[in-house]
């Protein structure tokens, strides 16, 4: 039996290597592509919707296609633990299922882990990101993802030691890890977690040289686990075994501290 796709953002530089994925694999076809200007009628009659649209219209998207009774594969950036907490009583009444991946990367997925395990060891732990100079919100939904992982793994040690966070140079805090994000021209997605300790540190670095090699067998992970998904399933670690354990954000922690990530007010402000 064929998976009808509608692909919303699919004109996009993720939307194109998503539906690169989705033409090549059996048993799917893309029968909708949509803009973040697009009806969201046009998503009726689909099997499976996947979401690769921008921060201020994806919880539209996502609204709509669960309205529908079609489960969702999200994308789009700008999902963070709190943002996601307003669609997942949604998903729980309809019976549906919705598919979040920060990162479609498996090299992203394994340095977040990582990351995330060694957090219990180090006081002190910040996290640089850059993209290109087109991404429009920030921080990046890897870096949230990241974030939020590290707090989990922390919850018995406490929160990081973060000093003068109170200056703006000193990045946006989520869940208490500071990030720093840089947009510029010349580079793809890179994502530096750096833990310090006394005496020592330890930098964990993954970057995005070319992304439809580095995401198409995520997104291909991805695909086959949205179509069978019930309920709210959160990155692309649920589905593949790496061999790192991290600890499951809780569902009602907030990410940031005293403020709202730079993403999810971008999102919401529409």
């Amino acid at each position: 039996m064929t998976t009808r796709v509608a692909i919303v953002g699919g004109t996009g530089k993720l939307g194109g290597v998503i539906r690169e994925v989705v033409d090549a694999e059996d048993g799917y076809e893309v029968s909708a592509v949509l803009t973040s200007k697009s009806d969201m009628s046009e998503l009726d009659g689909a099997d499976l919707v996947i979401d690769a649209s921008t921060p201020a219209v994806s919880i539209d998207i996502v609204r709509a296609a669960i309205e529908r009774g079609i489960n969702v594969l999200v994308g789009t950036s700008g999902w963070s633990n709190e943002r996601i907490a307003l669609v997942r009583p949604l998903v729980d009444a309809s019976g549906t299922g919705v598919v979040f991946i920060p990162n479609f990367s498996l090299g992203s997925v394994i340095g977040t882990a990582l990351a995330a395990a060694a957090a219990p060891f180090f006081p002190s732990i910040e996290i640089i990101e850059a993209h290109r100079e087109t991404k429009v919100d920030s921080p990046s939904g890897t870096a949230v993802r990241t974030a939020e992982l590290i707090a989990a793994a922390r919850a018995e040690v406490g929160p990081v030691e973060s000093p003068h966070v109170d200056q703006r140079a000193r990045g946006q805090r989520v869940a208490s890890i500071p990030i720093h994000s840089l947009r510029r021209p010349g580079v793809i997605a890179r994502q530096e977690t750096v833990l310090s300790g006394p005496g020592e540190s330890l930098t964990i670095v993954h970057d995005t040289i070319d992304p439809a090699t580095a995401y198409a067998p995520g997104i291909r992970i991805a695909l086959a686990a949205a179509r069978e998904a019930t309920g709210v399933v959160i990155g692309l670690d649920s589905f593949i075994d790496i061999g790192v354990r991290t600890r499951p954000v809780p569902a009602e922690a907030p990410i940031a501290d005293g403020d709202v990530s730079g993403q999810v007010a971008g999102a919401t402000s529409a």
